[in-house]
């Protein structure tokens, strides 16, 4: 009569309890879309993907356009240039920190999104001032301290006032001015422009086949439309810049 080994009862007897136990954990997360790719769907990420629609360039001249070269101090006293948003996915605003009607609503908005990306290296925003005189890197700074801005890669920036409006402008399309009979003195677009890692202008298709371009910045998720029955876009920004992140 053959002698029993022991020891391969044994390891056949763990193999048998971890598959009893772990195995159909394991399913099940997977099932629930827990285990996803690191580099950006983390457990930091909560914003699920939907579909597969790739986003869509914004052209000039049937050219992509890129992010102009800038070069700014930040809210820590910091050069910040372009260069420092390579590798990242991030959004651009222009505001200014004594505005007393949309930017509160911008800010409120960006911090929603820094929440849902909490953690992420690669994600950021770049929020330039169009009111540099008054917006020192000290000024810059108490504001993001009010609102509660945390990410490393969200820089607040000021500088050269005709650079930042040519940026504004002529960079990114989104208005600026200088407007005494506006509340504050300024006028500036309430949206947002969302850049890929290679620093391209990139957003969605509209219900004609169209690039968005920008997406609203002011609604909130909570609001869902404003008094004009415009529907938030905030929801659909955290679902692209997800996208952008798997790139």
């Amino acid at each position: 009569m053959k002698k029993t080994n022991y020891s391969y009862v044994g390891i056949a007897l763990v193999i048998l309890v971890f598959g009893i136990i772990f195995v159909p954990r394991i399913i099940d997360r997977i099932t629930n879309k827990d285990i996803t790719r690191e580099e950006s769907r983390s457990r930091k990420v909560s914003t699920e993907i939907t579909d597969d629609t790739v986003l869509s360039f914004l052209e000039i001249n049937g050219k992509p356009k890129k992010v102009p070269a800038f070069s700014f101090t930040n809210q820590e006293g910091s050069v910040i240039t372009n260069s420092d948003y390579e590798g990242k996915v991030y959004l651009v605003e222009f505001f200014f920190t004594t505005c007393p009607t949309i930017c509160p609503r911008m800010s409120n908005n960006l911090v929603q999104i820094q929440k849902n990306f909490d953690g992420i290296e690669n994600f950021g925003v770049a929020s330039f001032s169009i009111n540099p005189k008054n917006d020192t890197p000290e000024v810059l700074k108490a504001y993001a301290q009010k609102y509660g801005i945390t990410n490393p890669s969200w820089h607040l920036m000021t500088g050269d006032e005709a650079l930042i409006y040519k940026l504004a402008n002529e960079g990114f399309n989104l208005y600026t001015a200088k407007d005494d009979s506006a509340e504050g003195g300024f006028e500036h677009s309430g949206n947002f422009a969302l850049i890929d890692k290679n620093g391209f202008i990139r957003s969605r298709l509209d219900a004609h086949g169209n690039p968005m371009i920008f997406y609203n910045g002011i609604i909130s998720e909570e609001e869902q439309y404003d008094e004009d029955g415009m529907k938030e876009e905030i929801s659909l920004i955290k679902e692209d810049i997800a996208k952008l992140l798997e790139e």
